[in-house]
């Protein structure tokens, strides 16, 4: 154990896909979990993807992560979110088996070559002269390593919160990790408090689920990986509910039972998955909500009731679910609760998820204030492959927000930084059109490729794919209508689809799925492209001018006195980092550019 150059610490879904990432660069690592029974366990919502969390793990599976393939073999219902909208916000989403892809992960995790486990808990990081010199752990002592990687999660000093009662805890059942926080505060990492919350498990067969709305998965289901060729599971059905006045007047009538009401949690929560208690307290107007009786697994009889967050004390709880049409006789096999954490400030990270504070230690999921599985493993994938491409000496693996949303998600902690859990949406992207969950792996296959992280397997299907795209492209341009158009211009009319240029040209008929619907998104929105790419290269030329780590903003005459001090704190990189720094204005940066030649 001795001879590992990374350390992971946490083995949530950040931990899994770092731990993954560093040891497929042949880097010696080692995950350290308190618990290996619980490794990628899903804590919360038993499903994968949604409307901008999909195309997070279509850009881990094109990198070469694990997660969309993990899905894809344990998923009980796929559907493609928004998929009467357009191409640039929809989101596949699957429910999953909690406990098989929890043992699927782990499988990977312990048939991964140059990957160790180790069941402890960490409790500081060693460093020495500004650079990560170990980990030190309540059992095993310090741990010698070139680089670590944190991915504590919920754990970070936290408490739990179930009524008036509250205890240390990271997850029901589970202890806090003691000492990391401090070990982080002596690093020079300023953190702060958020928390989350869990919603209560019911028991299957006390639900009449014949009083609520049956929601089937896709006919045709849209897998994660693009390494499925083909998705053969037996779907099973969700159902929807809706709260009603009677939930509303037990959950008002008792807020002064709810820790957040009572003063007992100071840590921020979700904005965009607030607590049921949060909603009453803050729309009085509305009493009915919408509710998903989720499945949790094919061998289990749990069910998840998505939407209804509590941590009112199990009584109240209990009266709150029964007034639920369908859910009369509904028994609570597990109670909600909220958990409080700390939370690294991730403007104190680089684009690689390193600490400005100290050198060969990064972090990951939500210890950097992000919500969400896919978010979490999104970071693991960046933080585990620089943390080991740093160990090898090789240059850093970073993406744009032109490039990918793992890109955009990762600029925005950095540079904007968050004050409450942080999750994905397609709005957050300028360049959504670009970044598809459809194309994830034209876009990114090759980088990963290169970096060492996805295998050759996959770019062989790139290619490929990107050959027959290259044929289809010259028939379209080639082929004539009669009045002389070609079929490509043919194919950019809003009205016409792929299925009407086959009936003109039946030798496109051969063309693979993929391959039309590329060419038809892509011939559909050549104009808002086109203009994309003009807004990248103008990016591309503000990101070559670097700006030196030691400048003295404090000096530069003409600064607001705002983007003086933000400036010195958030230290940017480059011009384009600098000019999305708020409170610097478009004048702050034109002087800046004179500055640098």
């Amino acid at each position: 154990m001795r001879d590992r150059q990374v350390v992971v610490i946490g083995g949530g879904h950040a931990g899994c896909e770092a731990a993954l990432a560093s040891a497929r660069l042949g880097v010696p690592t080692l995950l350290v979990s308190m618990d290996v029974d619980r490794i990628c366990h899903i804590s919360c919502n038993p499903a994968v993807g949604g409307v901008g969390k999909g195309q997070l793990v279509r850009e881990i599976d094109a990198l070469g992560g694990l997660m969309g393939l993990a899905a894809d073999a344990n998923a009980l219902n796929f559907r493609m979110l928004n998929s009467a909208k357009g191409p640039a916000v929809r989101g596949p989403r699957a429910q999953i088996d909690r406990w098989s892809y929890q043992q699927w992960m782990r499988n990977r995790l312990e048939n991964q070559p140059g990957l160790a486990i180790r069941q402890d808990q960490a409790i500081g990081v060693a460093a020495a002269g500004g650079r990560v010199t170990g980990v030190r752990t309540f059992l095993g002592g310090l741990i010698p390593c070139r680089a670590a990687v944190i991915c504590s999660g919920t754990f970070a000093r936290a408490k739990l919160h179930l009524g008036l009662r509250q205890w240390p805890g990271g997850r029901a059942g589970e202890p806090p990790a003691s000492g990391l926080s401090q070990s982080l505060l002596e690093l020079g990492l300023p953190l702060f408090r958020l928390r989350t919350g869990t919603c209560p498990r019911l028991d299957a067969r006390t639900i009449d689920f014949s009083r609520l709305r049956r929601e089937d998965g896709d006919s045709e289901p849209t897998p994660f990986s693009f390494l499925t060729e083909r998705l053969d599971c037996r779907q099973i059905p969700c159902y929807a509910a809706w709260t009603n006045e009677d939930t509303f007047r037990v959950v008002h009538d008792n807020l002064r039972f709810a820790p957040l009401f009572t003063g007992a949690i100071s840590g921020v929560s979700p904005r965009y998955c607030p607590n049921f208690e949060t909603k009453v307290a803050r729309f009085p107007e509305k009493k009915r909500h919408h509710l998903f009786i989720e499945p949790e697994g094919r061998q289990s009889g749990e069910i998840y009731l998505n939407g209804l967050y509590l941590s009112l004390p199990p009584e109240i709880q209990e009266k709150a679910v029964r007034t639920v049409p369908g859910l009369e006789k509904a028994g609570i096999v597990r109670y909600g609760y909220a958990v409080e954490y700390d939370a690294v400030r991730p403007t104190e990270l680089a684009a690689t998820l390193e600490t400005k504070a100290v050198a060969g230690l990064f972090t990951a999921g939500q210890v950097n204030g992000t919500s969400g599985y896919e978010e979490a493993a999104a970071q693991g994938l960046v933080a585990g492959a620089n943390a080991a491409l740093q160990a090898l000496g090789r240059p850093p693996f970073t993406l744009g927000r032109e490039q990918a949303y793992i890109g955009v998600m990762i600029d925005d902690l950095t540079i904007r930084g968050t004050d409450e859990p942080y999750r994905m949406f397609t709005s957050r992207a300028e360049y959504r059109l670009l970044l598809r969950q459809d194309n994830a792996d034209l876009r990114l296959t090759r980088l990963g490729f290169e970096a060492g992280l996805a295998g050759r397997d996959r770019l062989d299907k790139v290619e490929s794919l990107e050959r027959e795209m290259g044929e289809g492209g010259r028939r379209l341009a080639s082929a004539r209508l009669p009045d002389g158009e070609s079929l490509e211009q043919f194919l950019r009319r809003p009205e016409i689809a792929w299925a009407d240029l086959v009936r003109l040209a039946p030798e496109l008929a051969g063309l693979s799925p993929r391959a039309a619907e590329q060419l038809t998104v892509n011939a559909k929105y050549e104009g808002y492209v086109a203009r994309h790419l003009r807004q990248i290269r103008q990016l591309e030329k503000n990101r070559r001018l670097r700006l030196p780590r030691n400048l003295d903003y404090s000096a530069l005459d003409g600064l607001s006195r705002e983007a003086r001090e933000k400036l010195s704190r958030f230290r940017p990189e480059n011009l384009d980092q600098a000019m999305r720094i708020s409170g610097v204005t478009p004048a702050d940066a034109a002087l800046l550019m004179v500055r640098l030649g």
